[in-house]
């Protein structure tokens, strides 16, 4: 079953703004009903209660009266109002009014006899309520008057015309608000779009890249982009680019090396097989066998040296550094050099490997600098008589410890082609001359003497020999800096 599709990030965004609108429209509609109707409501209580008080200043009576210097009975109280008066005070364009006066004793004085009376604080004058008469709602007043006697105002109205200023309070209201619920949301909406246009153009130039293009995105997509958040999307894929590009050139350089060192053994191995299988003499196939023994390992060899130049090459991402004997490390070396020089007549030395030398470095890098430098001076250095020597020393530059290895072969001519051997498939006149190696050897040395923060320096001297001097941090300096090592030396 397959999964439903998530939403696109512009539609959810947009869904989120409209509902938080709509929330808010609702809830601003009911604050505006509240508001209204409690402000509505005062209105026409304090036009209610004004009548009330109008139709007591129309009530008579309670006190005595003298006619001629003589008194008579007290007149009792009334309504000084004339039918038209009492018409003209119950009129009204959209609602219907009752009143009613009671005596101190509750008795009807006036009005309508079905209006009751509310009930009035102790403290208060007056005081509002909602009755039910005849089906209809009725909004009512009862207004105390403290005369002599005292008498109470009922006046009483339906509610048919507050309830419809309050329906057309809402109605307004909400249009009003409706309208800025669009107007707002038709901005946000639009602004959304234009805020994630960069993401889409981005997507866009993603999606429609060659698998082998990766070079960096253009600037208007990442540096130049409208949102800070955009910029750094864009600066994180062009830095994956980048690695993604470096990985693939590293797997292309370390194919395209195999397949160009391979191509030579593989040839002459193919050759001497052919010769070989055309010859009954079992002296040729001899031969034969021997010089495909010989191609093979040169083969072996040059794979070994570009699967180790590849390893330095990842191991700069993470490695490991530690605090190494470095004089143990070079004796141990020495020990497992010492039957093929002693095969070859070379007479293989060490000076400086009593003191102790603790560096800051990785065992396995430092064993390939040393099989590495060996292997060479056994096969290009070697002088009448061949001599080889491993040089310990500790102090001539500040926080490094210095490890050489000289030979008494013919060198060098410059310094030209000192810092030319260090580069990848460089070989001197000896190593062409002989016909050995690939020229990755200095190579990978230089590489890792840079992963553990050292430097690779060649010397020589035509007719001279050639020393090869590797600095390596030691182990108890604050803080080495490459930048303290000989400015001659290249890396």
């Amino acid at each position: 079953m397959d999964r439903p599709q998530p939403p696109a990030l512009r539609q959810r965004i947009g869904r989120h703004v409209l509902l938080s609108l709509v929330l808010i429209w609702g809830l601003g509609s009911a604050v505006v009903l509240g508001v209204g109707n409690h402000f509505v409501a005062q209105a026409f209580d304090r036009a209610l209660l004004d009548d009330a008080h109008a139709l007591a200043a129309h009530v008579r009576g309670g006190e005595a009266a003298t006619t001629s210097g003589r008194s008579r009975n007290a007149e009792p109280l009334h309504l000084d109002l004339t039918p038209r008066e009492v018409g003209l005070l119950r009129f009204d364009q959209s609602e219907t009014v009752w009143f009613a006066v009671y005596g101190p004793d509750g008795t009807l004085v006036a009005g309508d006899s079905h209006l009751a009376p509310g009930t009035i604080a102790e403290r208060a004058l007056h005081a509002f309520s909602n009755l039910d008469y005849e089906g209809r709602e009725l909004r009512r007043v009862s207004l105390r008057i403290d005369g002599q006697p005292p008498f109470t105002i009922v006046m009483a109205q339906t509610t048919a015309e507050r309830t419809q200023l309050l329906r057309r309070l809402l109605v307004y209201s909400g249009l009003a608000q409706l309208w800025l619920l669009v107007a707002l949301g038709s901005w946000l909406l639009r602004g959304i779009e234009r805020d994630l246009r960069p993401l889409t153009d981005l997507q866009d130039a993603v999606d429609h890249r060659d698998a082998a293009d990766l070079q960096p995105l253009p600037p208007s997509l990442t540096h130049e982009a409208a949102t800070r958040d955009v910029q750094r999307l864009g600066e994180a894929l062009d830095g994956l680019l980048a690695r993604v590009q470096q990985g693939l050139r590293a797997q292309r350089e370390f194919a395209g090396n195999v397949a160009h060192e391979l191509r030579t053994p593989l040839a002459g191995i193919r050759a001497q097989a052919a010769h070989a299988l055309a010859s009954n003499d079992p002296a040729v196939w001899r031969s034969e066998l021997q010089g495909i023994a010989q191609a093979e390992l040169r083969a072996s060899r040059t794979v070994d040296q570009l699967l180790a130049l590849a390893r330095a090459a990842e191991s700069g991402i993470a490695l490991t550094l530690e605090t190494i004997a470095l004089e143990a490390l070079v004796r141990d070396v020495l020990l497992r050099f010492l039957p093929r020089a002693d095969a070859l007549g070379v007479d293989l030395g060490a000076e400086g490997i009593d003191a102790p030398v603790p560096v800051r470095g990785n065992t396995a890098l430092i064993e390939g600098i040393l099989n590495n430098l060996l292997d060479n001076t056994l096969r290009y250095g070697r002088g009448q008589p061949p001599r080889i020597t491993v040089v310990l020393h500790m102090g001539s530059t500040p926080g490094f410890a210095e490890l050489r290895v000289t030979d008494n072969g013919p060198g060098l001519e410059d310094t030209a082609l000192a810092l030319q051997l260090q580069q990848r498939w460089a070989q001197g006149d000896q190593g062409l001359r002989l016909g050995q190696g690939a020229g990755l050897g200095l190579s990978i040395v230089a590489r890792y003497a840079q992963l553990m923060g050292g430097r690779l320096e060649l010397a020589a001297a035509p007719g001279t020999g050639l020393s090869a001097s590797v600095w390596l941090p030691l182990a108890n300096a604050s803080n080495p800096s490459t930048q303290a090592l000989p400015t001659n030396v290249a890396t």
